[in-house]
């Protein structure tokens, strides 16, 4: 097997391409290099500098390389860039795919992983969400994740493909701190970027109907999420032509905005109390996966605790910012 990875010089793409070639899998990357590190990756990892747009450039990518399987996390994934860019969004993140998808199909290739979000539900009033629970994107980012996720699974039933469909939850932490996520847009880098800057971290309304007021979300360690990959392409290698799984990437823990914020401070040393802001528009009081369908069908489960994800979080905080 040899795999493409595209995004792969990204935060959670180069966690990937570590994992997978890790364990004994070939790999090669295909970034456009607007979010990505060339020197995130290991240095048998070839890289394509290059887009998901560039048909012919994916065309002589996968036969050059014989590449038998693909994992596509290329995409723009920023809420409030979707809004404000919806048109790129769905440029970008679904004709991208299809372009992909293309090429994919006319080299034969078999084995197709998709990269989703829990985005795609929107704020369902469910304590656990599932892989049932139905989906109401509430912004162009989420659309066009269940959008890509539809066009999978038409080309998988069309091409004889497998396909696995991803659906990521709240992402923290590096496995090393050269690979830690750089960006300024999640809950824990937010909250570093408060205390850097010397200011009190932020809370986005304390009056949700929770246990102490402020959301809560399930966490996710990206070394476990790659660890994930692993088991989904390792799937995808053992199965027989066509089939499909689509499954949620979470611990199955609910874990509030203010003890996320509290456990910052006993990592960082500045136990600063945080400042309450209004609520921001669409955020849904609930966000938790139902881990149990990923433990069932990939025989993967989440290992790592938020102390863990924070500690490397701010390990490679530290690293970037000083």
């Amino acid at each position: 097997m040899t795999w493409l990875i595209t995004g792969g010089a990204g935060y959670i793409g180069a966690h990937v391409a570590r994992a997978m070639t890790g364990a004994g899998e070939r790999a090669l990357v295909l970034d456009d290099l607007s979010a990505g590190v060339p020197a995130r990756l290991p240095a048998d990892v070839p890289l394509v500098r290059g887009s998901s747009l560039d048909g012919g450039l994916l065309k002589r990518v996968l036969a050059e390389h014989a590449v038998t399987g693909v994992v596509h996390l290329a995409a723009r994934k920023q809420v409030a860039e979707s809004v404000a860019q919806p048109t790129r969004y769905y440029q970008e993140n679904v004709g991208g795919l299809a372009t992909l998808l293309e090429a994919v199909a006319e080299a034969g290739i078999e084995r197709f992983l998709f990269s989703s979000s829990a985005a795609v539900y929107g704020n369902p009033d469910v304590e656990l969400i599932t892989e049932r629970t139905p989906c109401a994107p509430v912004n162009p980012y989420g659309e066009t994740k269940l959008a890509g996720e539809w066009l999978v699974r038409a080309a998988g039933q069309a091409h004889g493909i497998s396909t696995v469909c991803l659906r990521y939850f709240n992402v923290a932490g590096a496995a090393a701190p050269e690979l830690a996520d750089t960006g300024v847009f999640n809950i824990v880098p937010m909250v570093f970027d408060r205390l850097t800057r010397d200011e009190a971290p932020r809370i986005f309304g304390d009056d949700y109907p929770t246990p102490d007021g402020t959301c809560v979300r399930d966490y996710i360690h990206v070394s476990d999420l790659a660890e994930a990959h692993l088991a989904a392409a390792r799937r995808l290698s053992e199965g027989g032509q066509g089939g499909d799984l689509t499954v949620n990437i979470g611990r199955g823990e609910g874990v509030s905005v203010r003890e996320m914020v509290t456990v910052i401070g006993e990592v960082t040393g500045d136990r600063r109390p945080a400042v309450v802001e209004p609520r921001r528009p669409g955020d849904a009081p609930v966000s938790v996966a139902s881990a149990a369908r990923a433990a069932e069908a990939l025989g993967w489960s989440a290992r790592r605790g938020v102390r863990e994800m924070i500690e490397s979080a701010w390990r490679g905080w530290q690293l970037h910012h000083h």
